[in-house]
């Protein structure tokens, strides 16, 4: 950013990525033929904001090409390509492992006071306020073998449009009221059945890892919205209608 851009709080205009890049990267995934001019011209937009506005890293021994770059990019936007690229304001990052990496958990227990330690092995993660975290194996699936429920990229930024609120809670920030109350209750409805399900031993229609929080769950119905919609439709109805209308129609679902 110039000291001009700075002085008046203003970003210059990204320049768009380069044609051959661009199309290059939708060449990866598959689906995309008959992708309408103006949707790939305002996703290589968004894309291009996102790559002058934000750092991707790499983290280990991570190489990352200028086509990876892109591609972990374009993944960063499809969510808010209708909702609009201010749904993405608040961090700077992209770290980024070439496959899964390792993170070390601890939990204090409020009655005992005891702290317990654990490792654990990741394929993304999202900090509060701070980086997302990705696996490069796992993003480079996403786009070129796409799987039902599955979409580490997805289910990270779903953790950051949930946060623009300033709380983790599952529900992003709707300003109507109306709706932000449907939401609520709805989702509420479709955990609570998901954990008896669960609970009573019963196989449950989607990644059983929805249970671990209403934060989780709203992620990962999010991937199914981009993988596997008519799954969704099918097993959480007013779960997927809340969704077709926060996101756009799944790109590569369309």
């Amino acid at each position: 950013m110039n000291w001009l851009s700075r002085l008046l709080g203003t970003r210059p205009t990204p320049q768009l990525i380069d044609d051959a890049l661009w199309q290059a990267q939708l060449a990866r995934m598959p689906g995309l033929e008959d992708l309408p001019a103006e949707r790939n011209a305002r996703w290589r937009e968004l894309t291009s904001r996102f790559l002058a506005d934000k750092a991707i890293s790499a983290a280990g021994d991570c190489e990352l090409s200028d086509a990876d770059r892109v591609l972990i990019a374009m993944l960063c936007c499809e969510p808010v390509l209708d909702l609009g690229y201010r749904w993405l304001r608040g961090w700077h990052e992209v770290i980024v492992y070439p496959g899964e990496f390792g993170v070390r958990r601890h939990h204090v227990d409020e009655d005992s006071g005891v702290v317990h330690e654990w490792d654990d092995t990741l394929s993304g993660e999202c900090w509060e306020q701070g980086p997302v975290i990705l696996s490069l194996a796992d993003t480079i699936q996403a786009a070129e073998q796409p799987l039902s429920g599955y979409q580490v990229v997805v289910h990270e930024i779903a953790h950051k449009l949930d946060l623009l609120d300033g709380s983790l809670d599952g529900v992003p920030p709707l300003h109507d009221a109306g709706w932000h109350a449907q939401w609520a209750a709805d989702f509420q409805s479709a955990y609570d059945r998901l954990c008896a399900q669960l609970e009573a031993g019963e196989e449950p229609p989607i990644d059983p890892y929805a249970c671990e929080a209403p934060d989780e769950f709203f992620a990962v119905v999010s991937e199914y919205h981009f993988t596997d919609p008519e799954l969704l439709a099918e097993h959480l109805p007013a779960v997927a209608a809340h969704l077709a209308r926060f996101y756009h129609p799944a790109l590569l679902a369309a």
